[in-house]
């Protein structure tokens, strides 16, 4: 790969995540602050996610794969999205907000795919050389944190500007995507089910016991997830914790380093304790979060946030390599399709669903939560969770030998 694509593609990938992070990680704080939203209608907006994840498949599946360039049809998305994205900053009600943010999700969740398409079909070894172009994603998101952060818009009120930012930032993107390599479409002509679009064609995954209940599990982990990026942002505000979001980003730097310390994990403790300790992980952040306060138990708070690089890399990124090798070279790209679907699009949407009601029952009245109890809510869900995968999921000895 040339010095030049290299840079592009990097670019490329810092951007692509850089607009997701300067409003996601924030929109809960203002939602209920700039919007004088419900704990309901936050987890409605960031159901748009699922709606999103859900609809993806047929987006890519039905027009970059089948009719035009990758790169054409993520500079396209992207220049759409920064209209929306600043229109949605401008809003001054939720009425407005919810369906700018429906319509730009529905649009950008397709470009999470594009992206690395684009990439791997620049690479000629894409195991080796995409995660150093991955990387600038995780890059991308720490930044835009520690701007928001460092200018200190959570302080001022002023979380409208996130939106601003993202919005500048996609049009940037969007532009840079007609440059990008040509990545002509592989299936033109080829006809295409509902069924592969969705990964269901790996739906006969299911039929083996211990992926079943994997499968299981994933929807059922991503139910406590929701409650993590609806409401960590407006927890740690009202707790008094200054710059909260720049100090969320150290959950994408342990994220970042214990991706590079996986294949290590990986080799000693197999499958079954990996996914294992990313459970474990988040029943002790939100344990830490119902406990934690910006005064003696500081501590725990930082400590719920850096535990993300083990709640995301030992079950997520475990999970997609137990799928990949657990599904036959015929149904790889199937098998995890199938799995996206279950976590971001059914497990999240639950979540979402039923988070912001429980935050909603647990406010008190003088404008603050009872967020000790909020918190050991989703802290008892992974637990369970946790307890009935260790007690159900067998490890078969092919399944110990699975390598990074």
């Amino acid at each position: 790969m040339k010095p030049a694509v290299r840079l592009q593609l990097s670019l490329m990938m810092f951007l692509e995540f850089f607009v997701w992070g300067a409003w996601f990680v924030t929109m809960g704080t203002f939602l209920l602050n700039n919007l004088h939203t419900s704990g309901t209608q936050v987890g409605v907006a960031y159901l748009t996610q699922s709606i999103g994840a859900i609809i993806a498949p047929f987006i890519v599946g039905l027009i970059a794969d089948r009719f035009a360039p990758a790169q054409l049809i993520l500079g396209i998305l992207h220049l759409i999205g920064a209209m929306l994205l600043w229109l949605a900053g401008s809003s001054a009600d939720f009425e407005t907000f919810y369906p700018l943010l429906l319509l730009y999700m529905i649009l950008y969740m397709p470009t999470l795919a594009l992206v690395n398409s684009i990439s791997f079909r620049q690479m000629d070894d894409p195991t080796k050389k995409f995660p150093a172009i991955r990387v600038w994603g995780t890059i991308g998101w720490i930044v835009a944190g520690l701007i928001i952060g460092w200018l200190g818009w959570e302080k001022s009120n002023t979380l409208s500007l996130t939106f601003k930012m993202a919005s500048a930032a996609s049009g940037i993107l969007g532009l840079l995507s007609f440059m990008l390599p040509n990545t002509p479409p592989l299936k033109k002509g080829q006809k295409v089910s509902v069924g592969e679009l969705l990964g269901l064609d790996a739906i006969r995954l299911l039929k083996q016991r211990s992926f079943l209940l994997f499968f299981l599990s994933s929807v059922a982990i991503c139910i406590p997830l929701a409650f993590y990026y609806n409401f960590t942002n407006p927890f740690l505000n009202e707790a008094g914790m200054s710059s909260a979001a720049g100090k969320q980003s150290l959950g994408q730097m342990s994220e970042f380093l214990f991706m590079l310390l996986m294949p290590l994990f990986f080799s000693r403790l197999g499958v079954k304790k990996m996914l294992a300790l990313g459970m474990l992980a988040w029943v002790i952040r939100y344990i830490f979060f119902a406990f934690g306060n910006v005064e003696a138990n500081y501590w725990m708070l930082i400590g719920g946030i850096v535990l993300h690089g083990i709640c995301y890399d030992f079950f997520f990124v475990t999970g997609q390599i137990y799928t990949d090798a657990r599904a036959g070279e015929q149904f790889k790209s199937a098998a995890q399709g199938l799995i996206t679907l279950a976590t971001y699009g059914v497990g999240m949407l639950i979540g979402y669903l039923i988070s912001g009601p429980i935050v909603d029952a647990y406010k008190l009245t003088d404008g603050t939560h009872d967020w000790k109890t909020i918190w050991l809510i989703p802290a008892a869900i992974a637990l369970l969770v946790l307890a009935l995968f260790m007690l159900l999921f067998r490890e078969s000895n092919t399944e110990k030998n699975i390598k990074m």
